[in-house]
């Protein structure tokens, strides 16, 4: 707990940021500790991060992170707060190094090399100024006002900004080319699970939950041939866990299948949310939960991908060890003592096959996760957006959020904008307020942007995809709900399907859904009324839907 911010002063241990883990998340690679110094004229070091506020019995682990370009001595250096100066250690490394003057805790939160101090150096959470020097010169420093408990402050120009301890900082994945799989649910069913049958080699699956037997099944078979298998879902899924969930994982354990859940005081995202799994060589990104009523196909309609994108499933494994291997993965085991567990309602309704799974080419594929950077990339597809964009959605965020005011954004440039949201009974009457909001202010400024509450028709019991389609020619699918929190605090994977294919595919799911399963009106009769309209000078801005 942190103390008032006037009194208190910690005492400073430098180490590295954990921005650099077991899982990779940061490039630059290990520090080196051989070769020859960098002369006093080139690039020096620079400070990368601090972490004055831990969360620990008397504050013990504070931490200093130094970027270091180049082979340097770090002897010629030292730190200061302005009140004290500790001399770095004699040696010589390069690249993103950690110092610190309890190394011991300090190797229990990250793989990279650690140095130790001697000497302490005060730091007051309510705020300081750390220096690197040289000569008893400043080269570099940082300063920040007040600290968060348990987060790091990366240095960001003459700014901080807060992240939480070990979370990632991953770059938005590229791979070009190639084909990808298209499918939906509950139409295919089959395709997640056969993707998780046909390991051989290693299976990681994340989740929010996991409690469809037949998922259980394939992950424990998959152990027994050998396969490595690891699972990874949220610790405190909204609504809790339920009791077959947990029958679900005991099974797991008890065959030998590594469980973790995101758990506890360390945890770096409110919520685990992401829904993918690593296949060997192949990778499944769902909207879906890993439940009867999601992958199971018996309730919700999803849209999900699966790809051999090397560079995709490269991604996705990176993303996996970060997540997986960080202190707040709580072992199932662990987590399980004292618990109680709620009692679920089973989803056993069949609903009819109208989309077929294909297999489409793709111009490009991005892999996005949050909080890292796919609110970003999201805004920078929809301000980009020329013609249409088409999104389904169970509820969003509010009005003023940054993907809500993006969405109007290409409305007022001329972009037909669609939203629909689903129409089930624990978000109808919100859906149905953020529906009429849109309507009216669409109405008020004559942009073609309307929104609508889906009727599943018989062909889905809800909507629970996430996705977009924009311009006719990208999709976008993954598992983050377009709303602020979401985005910035959540573990959340998207794909963004460059190509006119994978954006048909799911494009006729959307405008399917979007009729609540009506025949689309033949193309001629719509030529038809078009002439009319344009002889009858009728011709308008947007032709608009009712909610």
């Amino acid at each position: 707990m942190r103390s008032p911010v006037s009194t208190r002063h910690l005492t400073l241990a430098f180490a590295v940021a954990c921005l650099v883990l077991s899982s990779g998340a940061v490039a630059g690679g290990g520090p080196v500790v051989s070769g020859t110094a960098a002369p006093a004229s080139a690039v020096t070091p620079t400070i990368h991060a601090v972490y004055p506020d831990p969360v620990a019995g008397g504050d013990r682990g504070e931490f200093v992170v130094l970027d270091v370009p180049a082979l340097t001595d770090l002897g010629a250096y030292s730190l200061s707060d302005g009140h004290t100066t500790v001399p770095l250690p004699n040696r010589t490394v390069r690249g993103r190094v950690a110092l610190t003057a309890d190394p011991d805790r300090v190797r229990a939160l990250t793989d990279a090399h650690v140095y130790g101090l001697r000497g302490d150096v005060s730091l007051a959470n309510g705020g300081d100024t750390v220096r690197l020097l040289r000569a008893g010169r400043t080269v570099d420093s940082v300063r920040y006002r007040e600290t968060e408990e348990g987060e790091l402050g990366v240095a960001n120009g003459s700014a901080i900004r807060w992240r939480p301890l070990g979370a990632t900082d991953r770059p938005v994945v590229t791979a070009v080319g190639g084909d990808v799989r298209a499918f939906t649910l509950p139409d295919a069913p089959g395709v997640p699970l056969g993707t998780i049958e046909d390991a051989d080699d290693r299976l990681y699956l994340a989740g929010y939950t996991l409690s469809s037997t037949r998922v259980g099944d394939a992950l424990v078979a998959a152990h027994r041939r050998g396969v490595d298998v690891r699972v990874l879902l949220e610790g405190d899924p909204v609504g809790g866990r339920t009791r077959g969930e947990a029958r679900t994982l005991d099974r797991l354990v008890n065959a030998g299948v590594e469980v973790r859940l995101v758990a506890g005081p360390h945890a770096r995202y409110a919520y685990h949310h992401a829904k993918y799994a690593v296949a060997d060589d192949r990778a499944v990104v769902l909207t879906e939960n890993w439940k009867p009523a999601g992958t199971g196909g018996n309730s919700s309609r999803g849209w999900g991908v699966v790809t051999g994108q090397p560079e995709v499933v490269d991604g996705l494994t990176a993303t996996f060890r970060a997540d997986a291997g960080w202190r707040d993965a709580v072992q199932w085991g662990e987590y399980r003592r004292g618990r109680q567990f709620e009692r679920g309602e089973a989803a056993t309704t069949a609903y009819p096959s109208r989309f077929d799974p294909e297999t489409v080419p793709v111009n490009r594929t991005d892999l996005l996760v949050t909080p890292d950077n796919a609110q970003r990339a999201l805004l920078a597809e929809l301000d980009a957006a020329n013609d249409s964009v088409a999104v389904v959605q169970p509820t969003v965020g509010g009005w003023d959020e940054p993907l809500m005011r993006a969405l109007r954004r290409a409305a007022n440039r001329g972009v037909r904008v669609r939203l629909l949201l689903s129409s089930a009974w624990y978000v109808r009457e919100e859906n149905q307020r953020t529906a009429e909001r849109f309507e009216a202010w669409a109405d008020r400024t004559d942009a073609p942007l309307s929104t609508r509450l889906a009727d599943p028709a018989g062909r889905f019991s809800k909507i629970h995809a996430k996705g977009a389609v924009v311009d006719g020619d990208r999709a976008i699918v993954g598992s983050l709900n377009w709303n602020e929190q979401a985005a910035t605090t959540n573990r959340e994977v998207v794909l963004v399907l460059h190509g006119e294919r994978a954006a048909d595919y799911f494009g006729r799911v959307f405008e399917a859904d979007w009729r609540g399963g009506r025949p689309t009106v033949p193309l001629g009769l719509v030529g038809a009324v078009g002439g009319v309209l344009a002889v009858g000078g009728l011709a308008a801005r947007r032709i608009r839907f009712a909610s």
